[in-house]
């Protein structure tokens, strides 16, 4: 009489060890459908261009205060302003208006804070690396384009 393989060792690891490669085999097909949905997950947003940045000012980069980086954006009626320091990140929506800004670093990692009345919002940390910031409020929301920690 032939042992059944769950009760034969080498054959259960090898049944588990085939499981576990095809568990971790992602069909391509599928691959690109979730790219496909991630794409329209901001679909939504308008995209603000970049209208000024501090650091590629030559007449203001003497005068720099602290070392703060100037950025506007611009998207229609909405501007996202931020000032981008060594240790925070400030921004303002205006027209003002409350709402939640989400910053956006090319890793995957987000964080997200409240705006206020004034449309202001703050990031207690300043952003390493290339980032984005999201701003969502009633009337929509407002993305600006990646932004690299230094001027290109």
């Amino acid at each position: 009489m032939e042992t059944p393989w769950w009760a034969d060792d080498e054959r259960l690891l090898a049944a588990l060890g085939q499981a576990t490669r095809a568990a971790e085999e992602v069909p391509p097909e599928f691959v690109s459908a979730a790219k496909g949905a991630f794409l329209w997950r901001d679909v939504e947003a308008e995209l603000a261009g970049l209208v000024y940045d501090s650091a590629l000012d030559r007449e203001l980069a003497a005068v720099t205060r602290g070392g703060q980086r100037v950025l506007i954006f611009r998207a229609g009626k909405d501007t996202i302003e931020a000032e981008v320091g060594p240790e925070t990140l400030l921004g303002q929506l205006l027209p003002p208006r409350p709402g939640t800004a989400e910053r956006q670093l090319a890793t995957g990692e987000a964080e997200t804070t409240p705006i206020d009345e004034a449309g202001c919002f703050v990031f207690p940390s300043a952003p390493s690396g290339t980032f984005r910031i999201r701003c969502r409020s009633l009337e929509g929301v407002v993305r600006t384009p990646w932004v690299t920690g230094a001027p290109r």
